[in-house]
Protein backbone atom coordinates (compact mmCIF):
# COMPACT_ATOMS: atom_id res chain seq x y z
CA UNK A 1 0.00 0.00 0.00
CA UNK A 2 1.46 3.22 -0.67
CA UNK A 3 -0.33 5.63 2.49
CA UNK A 4 0.47 9.84 2.73
CA UNK A 5 -1.12 12.03 4.34
CA UNK A 6 -3.19 14.79 2.97
CA UNK A 7 -4.43 18.46 3.34
CA UNK A 8 -7.93 18.92 2.25
CA UNK A 9 -9.93 22.43 1.93
CA UNK A 10 -13.57 21.93 2.55
CA UNK A 11 -16.07 24.81 3.65
CA UNK A 12 -15.77 24.94 7.49
CA UNK A 13 -11.26 24.60 7.11
CA UNK A 14 -9.00 22.72 5.99
CA UNK A 15 -8.56 19.30 7.73
CA UNK A 16 -5.65 16.89 7.62
CA UNK A 17 -6.35 12.97 6.88
CA UNK A 18 -4.65 9.84 6.10
CA UNK A 19 -4.79 8.47 2.66
CA UNK A 20 -4.32 5.23 0.21
CA UNK A 21 -3.09 6.38 -2.91
CA UNK A 22 -5.51 4.44 -5.68
CA UNK A 23 -4.32 2.92 -7.65
CA UNK A 24 -0.75 3.00 -7.82
CA UNK A 25 0.50 4.85 -10.33
CA UNK A 26 2.33 8.32 -10.46
CA UNK A 27 0.35 11.30 -8.26
CA UNK A 28 -0.77 12.77 -11.92
CA UNK A 29 -2.57 9.88 -12.59
CA UNK A 30 -3.57 8.11 -9.40
CA UNK A 31 -6.64 9.34 -6.97
CA UNK A 32 -6.19 9.95 -2.94
CA UNK A 33 -9.19 7.92 -1.48
CA UNK A 34 -9.71 9.27 2.41
CA UNK A 35 -9.27 5.77 4.27
CA UNK A 36 -11.73 6.78 7.27
CA UNK A 37 -14.50 7.84 5.47
CA UNK A 38 -14.21 5.17 2.47
CA UNK A 39 -13.51 2.14 5.55
CA UNK A 40 -16.68 3.28 7.54
CA UNK A 41 -18.78 3.31 3.97
CA UNK A 42 -16.97 -0.26 3.37
CA UNK A 43 -18.54 -1.22 7.14
CA UNK A 44 -21.70 0.30 6.96
CA UNK A 45 -22.04 -1.77 3.27
CA UNK A 46 -20.60 -5.17 3.60
CA UNK A 47 -19.77 -5.83 7.23
CA UNK A 48 -22.58 -5.32 9.16
CA UNK A 49 -20.94 -3.69 12.09
CA UNK A 50 -23.03 -1.30 14.46
CA UNK A 51 -21.64 2.26 14.51
CA UNK A 52 -19.46 2.04 11.53
CA UNK A 53 -17.63 5.43 11.37
CA UNK A 54 -16.52 4.89 15.48
CA UNK A 55 -14.85 2.00 14.32
CA UNK A 56 -13.31 4.09 11.37
CA UNK A 57 -12.59 6.62 13.64
CA UNK A 58 -10.89 4.43 15.84
CA UNK A 59 -8.79 2.29 12.96
CA UNK A 60 -7.80 4.64 10.64
CA UNK A 61 -7.49 8.07 12.55
CA UNK A 62 -6.39 11.73 11.15
CA UNK A 63 -2.79 11.40 11.82
CA UNK A 64 -0.67 9.03 10.60
CA UNK A 65 1.63 8.56 13.89
CA UNK A 66 -1.68 7.56 15.65
CA UNK A 67 -2.63 5.20 13.12
CA UNK A 68 0.88 3.28 13.24
CA UNK A 69 0.52 2.98 16.95
CA UNK A 70 -2.42 0.51 16.69
CA UNK A 71 -0.35 -1.80 14.92
CA UNK A 72 -1.33 -4.43 12.62
CA UNK A 73 -5.33 -3.79 13.34
CA UNK A 74 -5.04 -0.57 11.68
CA UNK A 75 -2.73 -1.89 8.49
CA UNK A 76 -5.43 -4.47 8.44
CA UNK A 77 -8.52 -2.16 7.74
CA UNK A 78 -6.88 -0.11 5.42
CA UNK A 79 -5.95 -3.42 3.64
CA UNK A 80 -9.46 -4.08 3.49
CA UNK A 81 -10.26 -0.74 1.59
CA UNK A 82 -7.71 -1.41 -0.83
CA UNK A 83 -9.43 -4.86 -1.54
CA UNK A 84 -12.75 -3.30 -1.58
CA UNK A 85 -11.40 -0.25 -4.06
CA UNK A 86 -9.85 -3.82 -5.77
CA UNK A 87 -13.43 -5.16 -6.37
CA UNK A 88 -14.88 -2.14 -7.63
CA UNK A 89 -12.63 -2.41 -10.59
CA UNK A 90 -12.77 1.25 -11.93
CA UNK A 91 -15.87 2.42 -11.18
CA UNK A 92 -14.35 4.60 -8.42
CA UNK A 93 -11.86 6.05 -11.60
CA UNK A 94 -14.56 6.44 -13.74
CA UNK A 95 -16.88 8.76 -11.19
CA UNK A 96 -14.65 9.55 -8.45
CA UNK A 97 -16.52 12.67 -7.76
CA UNK A 98 -19.95 10.71 -7.19
CA UNK A 99 -18.30 9.21 -3.97
CA UNK A 100 -19.38 9.74 -0.64
CA UNK A 101 -18.58 8.74 2.64
CA UNK A 102 -21.54 8.59 5.63
CA UNK A 103 -21.45 11.69 6.35
CA UNK A 104 -21.75 13.32 2.91
CA UNK A 105 -17.38 13.65 2.19
CA UNK A 106 -15.67 12.80 -0.64
CA UNK A 107 -14.12 9.48 -0.51
CA UNK A 108 -11.90 10.20 -3.15
CA UNK A 109 -9.84 13.16 -4.30
CA UNK A 110 -7.33 14.35 -7.68
CA UNK A 111 -4.21 15.00 -6.57
CA UNK A 112 -4.43 18.65 -7.57
CA UNK A 113 -7.69 19.06 -4.93
CA UNK A 114 -5.17 18.06 -2.29
CA UNK A 115 -2.08 19.32 -0.26
CA UNK A 116 0.56 16.39 0.17
CA UNK A 117 1.66 16.40 3.92
CA UNK A 118 4.95 14.43 5.16
CA UNK A 119 3.81 11.20 5.44
CA UNK A 120 3.98 11.26 9.43
CA UNK A 121 3.81 14.22 10.41
CA UNK A 122 5.99 15.71 13.39
CA UNK A 123 7.30 12.21 14.72
CA UNK A 124 8.50 11.96 18.03
CA UNK A 125 11.61 11.51 16.53
CA UNK A 126 13.81 11.58 13.17
CA UNK A 127 17.25 10.56 12.83
CA UNK A 128 19.28 10.69 9.39
CA UNK A 129 22.63 8.43 9.35
CA UNK A 130 25.88 8.97 7.21
CA UNK A 131 25.39 4.68 5.59
CA UNK A 132 27.11 4.92 2.35
CA UNK A 133 30.83 4.82 2.14
CA UNK A 134 31.26 6.77 -1.14
CA UNK A 135 29.53 9.49 -0.04
CA UNK A 136 31.18 9.36 2.98
CA UNK A 137 34.45 9.29 1.49
CA UNK A 138 33.59 11.90 -1.13
CA UNK A 139 32.77 14.23 1.56
CA UNK A 140 35.98 13.59 3.73
CA UNK A 141 38.60 13.94 0.74
CA UNK A 142 36.92 17.55 0.67
CA UNK A 143 38.57 17.80 3.68
CA UNK A 144 41.74 15.90 2.96
CA UNK A 145 41.21 13.33 5.25
CA UNK A 146 40.33 9.53 5.43
CA UNK A 147 36.89 8.07 6.53
CA UNK A 148 37.56 8.05 10.07
CA UNK A 149 37.84 4.06 11.09
CA UNK A 150 35.08 4.03 14.39
CA UNK A 151 32.86 4.67 11.06
CA UNK A 152 32.95 1.10 9.86
CA UNK A 153 32.23 0.16 13.75
CA UNK A 154 28.99 1.71 14.47
CA UNK A 155 26.16 3.63 11.69
CA UNK A 156 26.59 7.09 13.28
CA UNK A 157 23.78 9.72 12.86
CA UNK A 158 22.32 13.18 13.90
CA UNK A 159 19.20 14.08 15.30
CA UNK A 160 17.45 16.34 13.16
CA UNK A 161 14.09 18.95 13.39
CA UNK A 162 10.85 16.51 13.07
CA UNK A 163 8.88 20.06 13.21
CA UNK A 164 10.27 21.46 9.74
CA UNK A 165 9.56 17.99 7.57
CA UNK A 166 7.86 18.84 4.54
CA UNK A 167 5.96 16.92 1.72
CA UNK A 168 5.79 16.25 -2.06
CA UNK A 169 5.16 19.67 -3.71
CA UNK A 170 6.35 21.72 -0.73
CA UNK A 171 8.16 25.01 -1.34
CA UNK A 172 11.19 25.55 -0.19
CA UNK A 173 12.08 28.58 1.44
CA UNK A 174 16.03 29.18 0.59
CA UNK A 175 17.84 30.01 4.56
CA UNK A 176 19.02 33.69 4.50
CA UNK A 177 22.02 32.81 5.77
CA UNK A 178 23.47 30.77 3.25
CA UNK A 179 24.84 30.82 -0.12
CA UNK A 180 25.24 27.58 -0.89
CA UNK A 181 22.20 24.94 -1.31
CA UNK A 182 22.06 21.51 -1.46
CA UNK A 183 19.74 18.65 -1.92
CA UNK A 184 20.64 14.88 -0.99
CA UNK A 185 19.14 11.74 -2.38
CA UNK A 186 18.29 9.72 0.45
CA UNK A 187 16.09 6.35 1.42
CA UNK A 188 14.11 6.80 4.63
CA UNK A 189 12.42 4.13 6.96
CA UNK A 190 9.55 4.86 9.02
CA UNK A 191 9.34 2.48 12.14
CA UNK A 192 5.85 0.45 12.36
CA UNK A 193 6.04 -0.42 16.20
CA UNK A 194 7.80 -0.26 19.45
CA UNK A 195 11.09 -1.51 20.39
CA UNK A 196 14.03 -1.23 22.80
CA UNK A 197 17.01 -3.51 22.66
CA UNK A 198 16.23 -4.86 19.00
CA UNK A 199 18.73 -7.64 17.82
CA UNK A 200 19.46 -7.17 13.84
CA UNK A 201 17.72 -10.23 12.73
CA UNK A 202 14.63 -9.14 13.94
CA UNK A 203 14.82 -5.00 12.92
CA UNK A 204 12.84 -5.58 9.60
CA UNK A 205 9.90 -6.52 11.69
CA UNK A 206 9.96 -2.86 13.11
CA UNK A 207 9.59 -1.47 9.58
CA UNK A 208 6.64 -0.03 8.75
CA UNK A 209 7.76 1.05 5.52
CA UNK A 210 9.57 3.26 3.00
CA UNK A 211 9.92 6.75 1.66
CA UNK A 212 12.23 9.63 -0.17
CA UNK A 213 13.95 11.66 1.62
CA UNK A 214 15.55 15.00 0.91
CA UNK A 215 18.15 16.03 3.72
CA UNK A 216 18.21 19.97 2.05
CA UNK A 217 21.45 21.15 3.32
CA UNK A 218 22.96 24.98 4.02
CA UNK A 219 26.37 24.01 3.01
CA UNK A 220 28.68 26.60 4.31
CA UNK A 221 27.27 27.21 7.53
CA UNK A 222 26.65 23.52 8.04
CA UNK A 223 30.80 23.15 7.21
CA UNK A 224 31.51 25.80 9.94
CA UNK A 225 29.21 24.08 12.74
CA UNK A 226 30.96 20.35 12.14
CA UNK A 227 34.59 22.16 12.46
CA UNK A 228 33.63 22.94 15.79
CA UNK A 229 32.84 19.18 16.22
CA UNK A 230 28.95 19.77 16.95
CA UNK A 231 25.96 19.64 14.38
CA UNK A 232 25.07 19.92 11.69
CA UNK A 233 22.10 22.57 13.39
CA UNK A 234 21.88 25.32 10.84
CA UNK A 235 22.81 23.72 7.96
CA UNK A 236 20.19 21.44 8.15
CA UNK A 237 16.92 22.28 10.44
CA UNK A 238 15.33 24.73 8.22
CA UNK A 239 13.65 22.02 6.05
CA UNK A 240 13.74 18.03 5.32
CA UNK A 241 11.39 16.60 2.32
CA UNK A 242 9.57 12.98 3.19
CA UNK A 243 7.46 11.60 1.03
CA UNK A 244 5.60 11.66 -1.54
CA UNK A 245 3.81 8.95 0.67
CA UNK A 246 5.21 5.53 2.95
CA UNK A 247 5.19 2.24 0.82
CA UNK A 248 4.25 -0.37 3.16
CA UNK A 249 7.40 -2.48 3.51
CA UNK A 250 5.78 -5.64 2.25
CA UNK A 251 5.35 -4.20 -1.40
CA UNK A 252 9.64 -3.43 -1.47
CA UNK A 253 10.59 -6.82 -2.68
CA UNK A 254 13.95 -5.89 -2.10
CA UNK A 255 15.15 -2.80 -0.53
CA UNK A 256 18.75 -3.04 -1.14
CA UNK A 257 18.61 -3.02 -4.64
CA UNK A 258 16.28 0.09 -5.39
CA UNK A 259 17.68 2.47 -8.22
CA UNK A 260 17.75 6.40 -6.76
CA UNK A 261 18.10 9.24 -9.19
CA UNK A 262 18.22 13.01 -8.47
CA UNK A 263 16.95 15.76 -11.52
CA UNK A 264 17.41 19.16 -11.03
CA UNK A 265 15.53 21.35 -13.31
CA UNK A 266 14.56 18.17 -15.48
CA UNK A 267 18.51 17.05 -15.78
CA UNK A 268 19.90 13.88 -14.55
CA UNK A 269 22.65 15.10 -11.86
CA UNK A 270 22.42 11.78 -9.07
CA UNK A 271 22.00 7.82 -9.72
CA UNK A 272 22.78 5.21 -7.80
CA UNK A 273 21.22 2.27 -5.72
CA UNK A 274 20.49 2.05 -2.33
CA UNK A 275 21.96 -1.41 -1.91
CA UNK A 276 25.42 0.52 -1.93
CA UNK A 277 25.17 1.56 1.71
CA UNK A 278 27.68 -0.19 3.89
CA UNK A 279 24.90 -0.21 6.67
CA UNK A 280 22.13 -1.56 6.53
CA UNK A 281 18.57 0.02 8.09
CA UNK A 282 18.41 -3.37 10.54
CA UNK A 283 22.11 -2.73 11.91
CA UNK A 284 20.55 1.39 12.56
CA UNK A 285 17.37 -0.14 14.36
CA UNK A 286 19.58 -2.05 16.23
CA UNK A 287 22.22 0.23 16.99
CA UNK A 288 19.53 2.62 17.63
CA UNK A 289 17.18 0.82 19.95
CA UNK A 290 20.63 -0.46 22.63
CA UNK A 291 19.12 1.00 25.57
CA UNK A 292 16.40 3.39 24.10
CA UNK A 293 13.28 2.75 22.78
CA UNK A 294 11.87 3.26 18.83
CA UNK A 295 8.33 4.74 18.37
CA UNK A 296 5.87 4.47 15.81
CA UNK A 297 6.01 7.12 13.29
CA UNK A 298 10.18 7.48 14.07
CA UNK A 299 12.13 8.59 10.85
CA UNK A 300 15.50 6.70 10.04
CA UNK A 301 17.21 8.66 6.39
CA UNK A 302 19.95 6.24 4.98
CA UNK A 303 22.39 9.09 4.64
CA UNK A 304 23.11 10.35 1.01
CA UNK A 305 23.72 7.63 -1.54
CA UNK A 306 27.38 8.58 -3.47
CA UNK A 307 27.17 11.60 -5.35
CA UNK A 308 23.83 11.92 -4.35
CA UNK A 309 24.14 15.30 -3.51
CA UNK A 310 25.90 19.07 -5.44
CA UNK A 311 28.41 18.61 -2.60
CA UNK A 312 30.47 15.83 -4.46
CA UNK A 313 29.34 17.42 -7.87
CA UNK A 314 30.55 20.92 -7.57
CA UNK A 315 26.66 22.00 -8.34
CA UNK A 316 25.00 23.74 -6.46
CA UNK A 317 20.91 24.48 -6.43
CA UNK A 318 19.91 27.74 -7.22
CA UNK A 319 16.35 29.83 -6.31
CA UNK A 320 13.22 28.89 -8.60
CA UNK A 321 15.31 25.43 -9.44
CA UNK A 322 12.99 22.25 -9.13
CA UNK A 323 13.92 19.02 -7.49
CA UNK A 324 12.95 15.82 -8.56
CA UNK A 325 14.05 12.77 -6.40
CA UNK A 326 13.48 9.08 -7.42
CA UNK A 327 13.69 6.15 -5.85
CA UNK A 328 12.44 2.92 -7.73
CA UNK A 329 9.17 1.88 -6.31
CA UNK A 330 8.40 4.63 -4.25
CA UNK A 331 7.50 7.64 -6.60
CA UNK A 332 8.92 10.68 -7.14
CA UNK A 333 9.54 13.83 -4.44
CA UNK A 334 9.40 17.05 -5.80
CA UNK A 335 10.29 20.17 -4.42
CA UNK A 336 10.92 24.10 -5.64
CA UNK A 337 13.03 26.29 -4.31
CA UNK A 338 11.85 29.37 -3.21
CA UNK A 339 14.37 32.54 -3.22
CA UNK A 340 15.08 34.24 0.67
CA UNK A 341 11.66 36.62 1.16
CA UNK A 342 9.88 34.88 -1.42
Amino acid sequence: MKLLTFEVQTPVGRFQRIGLLWPHPAPEAGLIVDLNAAYARFLSEHDGRPQPQRWADFLLPEQMRAFLELGEPAMQAARQVQDWLASLGDKLASQPDSWFGLNGEHLAYRPDEIAFKTPVPQPRMFRDFLAFETHTANGFKKRNEPIPEPWYKLPVYYKGNPNTLIGHEAPVLWPHYTKRMDYELELACIIGKEGRNIPVGEASQYIAGYAIMNDFSARDIQREEMLCRLGPAKGKDFATAVGPWLVTADEIKNPRDMRMTAKINGELWSDGNAGTSHWTFEQMIAHVSMDETLYPGDILGSGTVGFGCGLELDKWLQPGDLVELEIQGLGILRNRILAPNA
